[in-house]
């Protein structure tokens, strides 16, 4: 019997070739195939794979197709060193350590944002722009913020009075066609920005309450907010907003990370997998 490890990536097969086999291999060898004992007749079951090939490396050769061809005109075999070998599970562990690290960073990140439950006490439309709402919005301070939206095309204005919304209340202002803006109404909207949704908190939420990512016991984990400054001039925004997402059941998302209140999650009212903004 004769044990072949053909060795690709990180994945190893093992084929089992009984002296019968012989001939069918070295056709298969010929036209750069592999074969499985699945596809030959009258042989025991292989056994069971074993996902790390560095096990095998001490007692039999790697082999793994070579750009160059043989004299037959397929991809020839050539083995592969324990350095190889070495340099390729490491190179996965780097990658899995700095994914989880970049994962890490953007929870980080978002954890600068200061993302509030606000209660829209008015709103109308902008004199000046006819795409443009423009809102009162308490967040717990003393004084309501004026915040301008986007949002004449999707919302009817009737939907906005009284409603609890989520604000990010640490942006610098923006002056929008006269109207300076303190903060943003964050949305959910589908891929083609043709439909358009607030996200809002269960309504025993009370305006001003800071949210947050991740468990219910790391309410009291967060850390101070970012300036407005610090917000602009880190790009903080713009590194967290790709990563915000509505799940399948529009609950808002960062990554795997649930936004939430003291008394549960923030949602919207129908865009599963949508864009968050």
């Amino acid at each position: 019997m004769v044990i072949l490890c053909l060795f690709g990536g990180l994945k190893s097969n093992l084929i089992l070739l009984y002296p019968s086999h012989s001939s069918k291999m070295a056709n298969a060898l010929r036209v750069g195939c592999v074969i499985s004992l699945c596809s030959l007749r009258n042989t025991t079951p292989h056994l069971p794979l074993l996902s790390n090939a560095t096990r095998f490396r001490s007692k039999f050769p790697f082999f793994t197709l070579s750009s160059s061809q043989n004299s037959f005109g397929s991809p020839s075999f050539r083995t592969l060193s324990s350095s190889s070998i070495d340099e390729a599970v490491t190179t996965e562990a780097i990658t899995g350590n700095a994914s989880g690290e970049a994962e890490s960073s953007i929870r980080d990140s978002a954890g600068l944002l200061d993302i509030r439950v606000g209660r829209i006490l008015r709103a109308w439309k902008h004199d000046e722009a006819d795409s443009l709402y423009v809102e009162e919005v308490d967040i717990g301070e003393p004084e309501p913020r004026i915040i301008c939206s986007g949002l004449v095309k999707y919302i009817p204005i009737e939907h906005l009075q009284g409603k609890k919304v989520i604000v990010l209340s640490n942006l610098k202002p923006r002056n929008m066609r006269g109207v300076k803006s303190c903060g943003m109404l964050m949305a959910a909207s589908d891929a083609k920005h043709e439909n358009v949704e607030l996200l809002f908190p269960p309504e025993e939420a009370a305006p001003g309450e800071r949210i947050w990512f991740g468990t219910e016991d790391e309410k009291d984990n967060q850390p101070a907010a970012a300036t407005p400054n610090q917000i602009q001039k880190k790009k903080i925004w713009e590194l967290v907003q790709p990563h915000l997402k509505t799940d399948v059941s529009c609950i808002a998302m960062l990554g795997e990370h649930v936004m939430r209140t003291s008394v549960g999650s923030v949602a919207c009212q129908s865009l599963q997998n949508a864009n968050i903004s």
